[in-house]
């Protein structure tokens, strides 16, 4: 199965974030575009069946309709992971910033949330809604 949503990513330094986003979260780089300068202009990251597309921003004030987070987070990504202690591990030894500790779930799982080295925050954990059927583990509304 192909996602059908597709979160993407503004960063400073696409090129770096590329580089952690694998290191730190396991990402695999599916294909990276970078400009002349050698910075990346487009690249998709997967992890299973899910992809992130990220880039660089523009500088701040030029018309971007999308800029990197400036203290504060409108929007994040949960990301289905195997095993969210093995996950959480790596992050942290990546240097990720810890902002929920990996604990159990009420509605099933393990997860744990962080912020990744530009302030993007990130769910990682072990609960798939999928596997629940079409009301989840909650039931229906």
């Amino acid at each position: 199965m192909r996602a059908t949503i597709i979160p993407t990513l503004p960063y400073r330094d696409a090129a770096a974030a590329v580089d952690w986003l694998c290191q730190a979260f396991g990402f695999a780089r599916r294909l990276v575009h970078r400009e002349p300068s050698g910075a990346v202009a487009f690249a998709q990251l997967a992890y299973g069946d899910g992809l992130v597309m990220i880039g660089t921003a523009p500088e701040e004030g030029s018309g971007s309709i999308q800029l990197p987070p400036l203290g504060h987070v409108t929007q994040s990504a949960y990301v289905i992971v195997p095993d969210a202690d093995a996950h959480f591990a790596r992050a942290r030894r990546a240097g990720a910033e810890i902002v929920a500790p990996v604990k159990d779930e009420p509605y099933g799982g393990r997860s744990y949330s962080c912020r990744d080295l530009e302030g993007h925050l990130w769910h990682f954990g072990t609960y798939d809604p999928w596997a629940q059927g079409p009301e989840g583990a909650l039931g229906g509304a």
